[in-house]
């Protein structure tokens, strides 16, 4: 008989607007970022404040590890291209670029949070995964798509460029000229051709995409979770500087790593019992 999945609680976080982002928190540490927006979830601003509230609640409250779902039949179809266009019953006009600057703002913001999370994030991609959508991936740790998954940068095709990290964290992730033959072209790929060049980490049937993004997060959940977050700390802050300024970040940060109960339960376990049977507390 298949193991039972853990109980489920929803948090309410955020402003009293209508809920476009869902944050429930399962019993085995793993925190779930739910996208609800219509059919393709569009990226509004409205749900890009509601993720960045949710994602400074992780910040300040962190579980084990998150999923970040967009539901059964897609992760998120990009930005809601309306608010690129004025909409005062008169001719078309596209938006000035002072609104244009309130969207990537709120883009920036949201997804740097999500990204800053200080536990392993995993993106749970049941279908498409484009412009924003992609991004929003690209913010996370990990990407575990499903057999029917599309993800790109479409935005070319309406004569524009990715505004949410396509030009920067898809460059890092896959290497400059395949992320400039996706932005370029604005071409999808499907999970096939996403897994060959590293834009997701597994695939897996639709059927079983759920099961597998739980598992892995739940593996990570019961890890030392203070010190996954400094690992992380030191690898995303590492990226972005010299190798010797990554050095001494990871050596500050290994200093303090010693100050959690974790480090106290593994290395004593480790001296009394051998590797593999420390049973950590994420504190």
């Amino acid at each position: 008989m298949a193991e039972a999945a853990p109980e489920s609680r929803a948090s309410s976080v955020g402003s009293g607007e209508p809920g476009l982002v869902r944050l429930d928190h399962r019993d085995d540490g793993v925190a779930v970022i739910t996208l609800d927006n219509g059919k393709v979830n569009a990226l509004s601003v409205q749900l890009l404040m509601q993720l960045h509230a949710v994602a400074l609640y992780l910040h300040e409250n962190p579980p084990g590890a998150v999923v970040l779902t967009g539901g059964d039949r897609l992760f998120a179809a990009g930005a809601d291209v309306s608010q690129f266009a004025k909409h005062d019953g008169g001719p078309f006009e596209i938006a000035p670029q002072e609104r244009v600057a309130e969207i990537g703002g709120a883009f920036l913001r949201a997804l740097n949070c999500v990204a800053e999370i200080p536990r392993p994030t995993i993106a749970s991609i049941s279908g498409f995964a484009l412009g924003g959508g992609c991004e929003l991936a690209l913010a996370c740790d990990f990407r575990i798509a499903s057999t029917r998954a599309r993800l790109g940068q479409p935005e070319i095709l309406l004569g524009i460029i990715p505004g949410g990290g396509g030009t920067q964290r898809l460059s890092r992730l896959i290497g400059p000229a395949r992320a400039k033959d996706l932005v370029f072209s604005g071409r999808q790929v499907d999970a096939g051709e996403a897994l060959a060049m590293g834009l997701v980490d597994e695939v897996v049937e639709p059927a079983d995409l759920e099961e597998r993004t739980f598992a892995r997060a739940a593996e990570l959940a019961a890890g030392p979770s203070r010190a996954i977050g400094l690992a992380k700390e030191a690898i995303d802050r590492g990226l972005d500087s010299t190798l010797q300024e990554g050095l001494l970040i990871e050596q500050q940060l290994f200093v303090d790593v010693f100050g959690t109960d974790d480090a106290s339960i593994g290395v004593r376990t480790f001296l009394e019992h051998g590797p593999g049977e420390a049973e950590f507390t994420g504190r």
